[in-house]
């Protein structure tokens, strides 16, 4: 599998694994775990996609007993987590509203936890999780910079950032941010017009993509009778599944999309690679945006 290059000495796997949904399994235990990331190193899937909120902050410690129990796979994989969604659950439990939270106390208290509960001695890339209209950016920036030199994060981000939500930040740091995992989809089309998607490629900036099959709304006409057509066609053609053809049409284009793929099912998880057999011309990416949007382009 192809990788993209990151950051100074750390690249990731083209297709990510997004471990979202780990604590909705009705199996959790480390076994099964394991199992799940054995079957994405198989098709050399070797990124892990984590944030401090999810399962209500129980997915890391999920995740952490897994590698306890199999020391080795640490040294195969690269781990993303993120930090500063705070909601009344885990150890945030009586948090009176959801808020955000990106002081250096809070940023720095979520790093030493996730290290402790993965069970890691350093994190591959941390991203603030949500803009923060409260972020003071000089301390943001500066909190950022510390922990790469700290050796406690290899590499910083953000998720869900605006240009200038990124530019902000970026203008009180040292470190070059690394990412910008952001909604992107053929079921959320916003950032191929709004600038957001634009604004990552001028400066070369790798792009992460949640919810790559819109929430599973891709996998069925719940994304449009048209669009479910035309993929289970193309799907049909190039023998994969339509979600392999969602993730190709990401693939193919220029701003080196990385998607990250969630699922629970081990036979599901054993077919994320498909994507990369998918041959998408410039005309069937048409044809699919012009279905997605419900009109063709001006």
């Amino acid at each position: 599998m192809n990788r993209i290059t990151i950051a100074d000495d750390l690249s990731f796997s083209r297709i990510v694994y997004g471990m979202w949904r780990l604590g909705d399994d009705e199996d959790t235990s480390p076994a099964r775990v394991q199992a799940k990331i054995e079957a994405c190193l198989d098709q050399g899937i070797t990124t892990m996609d984590q944030a401090d909120i999810y399962g209500g902050y129980r997915a890391e410690e999920i995740m952490g007993a897994a590698l306890k129990q199999a020391p080795a796979l640490r040294d195969r994989i690269e781990v993303v987590t993120k930090c500063d969604i705070v909601i009344d659950a885990g150890r945030h439990a009586g948090a009176p509203v959801k808020y955000y939270d990106t002081s250096r106390a809070h940023i720095e208290a979520s790093v030493d936890a996730s290290l402790r509960l993965m069970g890691l001695d350093k994190i591959d890339m941390l991203l603030i999780h949500r803009p923060d209209p409260l972020m003071d950016h000089h301390e943001t920036g500066r909190t950022l910079d510390d922990l790469v030199a700290s050796g406690k994060v290899r590499a910083v981000g953000v998720s869900n950032f605006r240009p200038w939500d990124w530019a902000l930040l970026q203008s009180a740091m040292d470190t070059t941010l690394a990412t910008n995992q952001i909604e992107l989809s053929l079921a959320a089309l916003d950032p191929f017009t709004n600038g957001d998607l634009a604004h990552l490629q001028q400066h070369g900036i790798p792009v992460m993509a949640w919810s790559p099959l819109g929430g599973g709304r891709l996998m069925d006409s719940a994304g449009g009778p048209l669009l479910h057509d035309l993929m289970t066609q193309m799907a049909e053609d190039q023998g994969v599944d339509n979600a392999a053809i969602a993730v190709a049409w990401l693939l193919a284009h220029p701003a080196h999309i990385l998607p990250v793929m969630g699922t629970n099912t081990l036979s599901r998880i054993a077919t994320l690679s498909d994507a990369l057999k998918v041959d998408m011309s410039r005309q069937a990416w048409y044809q699919l945006y012009t279905a997605a949007r419900g009109h063709e382009v001006p």
